[in-house]
C-alpha cells in the first residue's frame, strides 16, 4: 500500500520570491508593448500600458476612474495638497475622474517606469458588488482621493494573463474579458474592496459625486451654483460639499476652475488659440483673472507655458 504524498505550503520567503519573479515578468511584458515613452492604448478595451525612461518634475493630466499596477519604478500623484506615491508592485485606484499632477520618481533608460492600468466601469462593478456584498456595504468611515495596497502574486499573475492575450487577436477578443473579470473580482476582494464596490451602488456618496463630476465636465464653461449641483444628485448642500471634497480634495468650484484651465491650455496648444479667445471659450469673463489663475496653476503665464509645451512636443496636433 502506497503512502499518501505530503505537500508543504509555500513559505513567506517563497511567496515573496515568486512575487518578485512575476513582477519582473510583468515589467518585461509591458516593455514589449511600449516601444518608446508614452501612454499606449491597446486592442483590449480599457487596458493602458505606460512607459517613461526618465524622472519628471510633474505634468498636469486628467485621470478617469481606474486602477493601475506599477511593475517597475515609482510614481506620485498630487491632488490639491494630497500626495500619493506608488512603487512596484503597488496597486493604486482612483474612484472618480480627477485632474492630477503626475511625477515619475524612478525611471531611467535602462530601467524605465512601467505601469499597466485598467479603466473601471461602475455598471460592471455594481453587478459584481451585488453578488459579493449581498447584504450591502459595511459602513465607510473615511473616504479618500485614492486607495492603494501591495499587489499579491495572484493579482500580478492575473494582469500578466491579460496582457499576454495581446499577442493573439482571438485571445484578446474571447479570453481577455475573462481576465478582466478576474482582476475586478480580485480588486473587490482586496483590502480596498469596499471602496471599489461603492462605485457600483447608485445611491452611494462616491457615485453621486461622480454624477456631479460628469455634469461639470460637460458644462464647465457655464456659471454654476453648488446648490444646483447638490440638487442634481439629491444631496443636501452640506453633505454634498463634504462628500465632494473627501474624494477630490477640492471644492466643486475649484474642480470647475481646474477643468477650465486644462481645457484652455489644450485649446491654446492644439488649436493655436490665443489666451483671450481660449479663456472666453472656457467661461472666463476676465482675461486678467484667467492669466493669474493660469500662472498659479501651471507655474508660468499662458504664452510662456504654451511655447514650452510646443518645444517639448507634449501635445499632439
Amino acid at each position: 500500500m502506497s503512502m499518501p504524498k505530503t505537500y508543504s505550503l509555500p513559505t513567506e520567503s517563497q511567496n515573496k520570491k515568486g512575487l518578485e519573479t512575476e513582477t519582473a515578468r510583468l515589467a518585461r511584458l509591458i516593455d514589449t508593448y511600449t516601444p518608446h515613452d508614452g501612454i499606449f492604448r491597446q486592442r483590449i478595451p480599457d487596458l493602458t500600458l505606460v512607459r517613461y525612461s526618465s524622472t519628471s518634475t510633474g505634468s498636469k493630466t486628467f485621470y478617469t476612474p481606474s486602477f493601475g499596477i506599477v511593475a517597475q519604478g515609482a510614481i506620485s500623484f498630487t491632488v490639491g495638497q494630497e500626495v500619493y506615491v506608488s512603487a512596484r508592485p503597488r496597486i493604486f485606484m482612483l474612484p472618480v475622474a480627477l485632474p492630477l499632477t503626475v511625477r515619475v520618481l524612478q525611471g531611467s533608460p535602462s530601467e524605465p517606469f512601467l505601469k499597466a492600468g485598467l479603466s473601471l466601469d461602475p455598471k460592471r462593478i455594481g453587478e459584481l458588488a451585488l453578488k459579493m456584498f449581498p447584504r450591502g456595504l459595511p459602513p465607510i468611515r473615511q473616504r479618500s482621493v485614492g486607495y492603494g495596497f501591495e499587489a499579491d502574486l495572484d493579482f500580478v499573475s492575473a494582469m500578466i494573463r491579460l496582457i499576454d492575450y495581446l499577442g493573439n487577436p482571438d485571445d484578446a477578443e474571447w479570453l481577455a474579458p475573462l481576465a478582466m473579470e478576474e482582476l475586478l473580482i480580485r480588486l473587490l476582494r482586496s483590502p480596498i474592496g469596499v471602496y471599489v464596490a461603492e462605485m457600483g451602488f447608485a445611491d452611494s456618496g462616491v457615485r453621486r459625486v461622480s454624477k456631479a463630476i460628469e455634469w461639470l465636465r460637460r458644462n464647465f464653461a457655464e456659471a454654476i451654483k453648488v446648490e444646483d449641483l447638490a440638487g442634481l444628485v439629491h444631496m443636501s448642500v452640506s453633505r454634498f460639499r463634504e462628500h465632494f471634497k473627501s474624494v477630490t480634495a477640492m471644492s466643486p468650484l475649484q474642480y470647475q476652475k481646474t477643468l477650465r484651465l486644462q481645457e484652455a491650455r489644450r485649446l491654446m496648444a492644439v488649436s493655436h488659440l490665443d489666451a483671450v479667445a481660449a479663456c472666453q471659450l472656457v467661461g472666463y469673463a476676465s482675461a486678467s483673472q484667467f492669466s493669474r489663475d493660469y500662472s498659479r496653476f501651471f507655474g508660468s503665464p499662458p504664452g510662456r507655458d504654451i511655447a514650452r509645451l510646443r518645444q517639448q512636443e507634449l501635445f499632439e496636433e
